[in-house]
């Protein structure tokens, strides 16, 4: 018997299209619970059946070579109908009405048993199935029945979580294209308002400003591509960002950043040196050099020992005010707290010569233990 379509097909088709699962690769999540399912129900096959318009495709299967069928063949195309059940289960495929004449039970393969949960969607759209096939009449008992919804309530959960990373994604590519937008507009207005004003002093602020847009917007590619990398290149890295920030510093300010080693960072250690930077090169811009004073401000990291580097940030600049400690500076306080994020140490020395931090981080950031 061919299968009906579903009542709210085209919603159907839409949800699980937007899984974006489809004709994927073999995930090791997927084929670990159609291994765990048969051995535990006692058959000798079972797939993870996606029912699309006009097939059914297989992400995970064990015991079967077919990669999916025609949605015509599909015993899981019932199951996904039933509304008053999660469970489809048919003890003999030949004396069912259903399925007496589907190939996969006429045919060479001669299944028989069929027991399938279907995989509903948060939005209540089913699916498809995991199901367990035998070629011989069968029947599941009340705990095999258990394990294969509870198996199936693991299947839907990691679909859900791929599902959701894929949108975060995306959300997040659509905000740094707002504020890419964003910025490169605010700056293009006060380089406008720079030349309309007659006031000379006006001016020179509103493009020391619009410099100041144009390399946080700099920064911000810098970090955006970071964190769309596997790996960054802390010898390109570090000294771009640097030669960014330097770009916003008034003319006798200078920053130097020496060569840097080369070593492949994890993307959120790079995004948390960035910030590091453009905080420790933005408070000595701003505090260090009073009254128009020449400065330098120098950014070095020494090569990589045991997957950890040591960045030495130094200005000469007046030193913090007696009796002012980094807990006081939000800037500092930054710099503090993307150190810890890093599993860095971090160490703050400030006198009359100028003020220098030393960070010792890992190249790669350590998963968190189980219960962390």
């Amino acid at each position: 018997m061919t299968p009906a379509l579903h009542p709210d097909e085209a919603r159907r088709l839409a949800i699980l299209h937007a899984f974006e699962i489809l004709d994927t690769d073999p995930e090791a999540p997927f084929d670990d619970v159609v291994k765990l399912a048969a051995a535990l129900c006692d058959t000798p096959v079972a797939v993870i059946s996606l029912v699309d318009a006009d097939r059914q495709w297989f992400k995970a299967r064990h015991g079967l070579d077919l990669p999916g069928t025609p949605r015509d063949q599909s015993i899981c195309a019932h199951a996904i109908l039933q509304e008053d059940d999660d469970l489809l289960e048919i003890r003999d495929c030949r004396q069912d009405p259903r399925t007496a004449d589907n190939p996969l039970v006429t045919g060479p393969d001669r299944l028989r048993f069929y027991a399938g949960v279907v995989l509903r969607s948060s939005e209540g759209a089913p699916l498809g199935t995991l199901c367990v096939l035998d070629r011989r009449p069968g029947q599941l008992t009340a705990l095999q029945r258990d394990a294969l919804r509870v198996l199936a309530a693991q299947v839907i959960a990691q679909m859900e979580l791929k599902r959701a990373l894929s949108q975060a994604k995306l959300m997040r590519r659509e905000v740094d294209h707002r504020v890419k937008n964003s910025l490169q507009s605010v700056s293009a207005l006060t380089r406008m308002q720079a030349r309309s004003t007659e006031n000379e002093d006006t001016r020179l602020a509103l493009l020391q400003v619009g410099r100041r847009i144009e390399t946080v917007a700099a920064l911000h590619e810098q970090l955006y591509r970071a964190d769309q990398a596997e790996t960054i290149s802390l010898a390109r890295f570090g000294p771009s960002v640097c030669k960014l920030i330097g770009q916003s510093a008034p003319p006798q300010i200078a920053l130097s950043a020496s060569e840097w080693p080369e070593a492949a960072l994890d993307p959120s250690v790079a995004a948390a040196l960035g910030v590091i930077l453009n905080e420790f090169a933005s408070n000595a811009i701003k505090h260090a050099f009073p009254d128009g004073r020449a400065g330098q401000i120098s950014c070095r990291v020494d090569p990589p020992v045991e997957g950890r580097c040591t960045l030495t940030l130094a200005d000469n600049g007046v030193g913090l005010p007696e009796g002012v400690t980094a807990k006081q500076g939000l800037g500092m306080q930054v710099i503090e707290a993307s150190a810890r994020q890093l599993g860095g140490t971090f160490a703050l020395a400030s006198g009359p010569e100028g003020t220098t931090i030393t960070l010792d981080f890992p190249l790669q950031v350590a998963e968190a233990a189980p219960g962390d």
